[in-house]
């Protein structure tokens, strides 16, 4: 009988030795994989194994010229998780409700997982004609969505370049796929503090978002308002956003984010 891992009572060993990698790389820097295997008295491929693993789920970076590895920033997103996930849908539920509320449409709370977006709660106001559907754990591209832009807009400059370099999928005839379109689209985005996208993941279809920010500063989530896109036409569009942008400011100073100066900092 084979036996996936070795276990030492109730501890997995390979688990074990995925956090000694990390501890070891906490405290060491930069090392290579035979610096690992000593550290952790395994054989070199078997530290191999275990680093690949790690930078497969983003917790550890390689070193492109030298091979040698240090600890990725997937660790950073699991931080943040642990000081605002928790409570990021409760802080941001009343908030959702009343917009949700004044303006009769879907609204949503979404983070950024990896290269893409992720809602993790919605509120469909009761009182909409309009038939809603769940966005609940789903995946959306960065590129074609309005939480996916507020997140590109704002995260480090060299991951944005990295990411509008594309190449992108093309959802619909009004998807930007252009690197230089999607960069000036950008733009605008860090620039108003909230984007719009029309048609660009589904025709008919319409939603614009706003960041909300941790207390220092950082984007930790994106509010977003959704509907068919009759229902945004320009001259609503407005008001919309200001209601967006107030619900954005709301549930960011109930993470300590003080808004001094205008909408946001572009944390390039």
């Amino acid at each position: 009988m084979v036996v996936a891992e070795q276990r030492n009572g109730s501890r997995v060993q390979s688990v074990d030795r995925g956090v000694d990698i990390l501890e070891f790389l906490a405290q060491n820097g930069w090392s290579g994989v035979t610096d690992v295997g000593h550290a952790l008295g395994v054989h070199k491929s078997t530290a191999f194994r275990l680093l690949s693993t790690l930078e497969s789920r983003g917790l550890v970076e390689q070193h492109v010229d030298s091979g040698k590895y240090h600890l990725g920033f997937g660790l950073v997103h699991l931080a943040r998780a642990v000081s605002v996930g928790p409570d990021l849908t409760r802080h941001a539920r009343e908030a959702c409700q009343r917009l949700a509320d004044e303006s009769s449409e879907s609204v949503s709370l979404a983070v950024l997982e990896g290269d893409a977006v992720v809602t993790i709660d919605q509120v469909i106001p009761q009182e909409s004609s309009v038939v809603s559907r769940s966005w609940l754990g789903r995946r959306t591209p960065l590129h074609a969505t309005s939480p996916g832009k507020v997140f590109l807009a704002f995260i480090p400059e060299t991951r944005r370049a990295t990411i509008l370099d594309g190449p992108h999928e093309e959802f619909t005839a009004s998807t930007i796929t252009d690197p230089r379109e999607l960069r000036a689209s950008i733009a605008r985005v860090a620039e108003d503090g909230f984007s719009f996208c029309f048609e660009e993941l589904e025709e008919g279809l319409a939603a614009m978002a706003a960041p909300i920010r941790g207390a220092d500063g950082t984007v930790v989530a994106a509010i977003s308002m959704s509907a068919p896109s009759y229902r945004m036409p320009e001259e609503r569009r407005p008001g919309l956003a200001k209601a967006l942008l107030e619900a954005a400011a709301d549930v960011s100073a109930r993470f300590g984010y003080s808004q001094i100066g205008g909408v946001g900092l572009d944390e390039s």
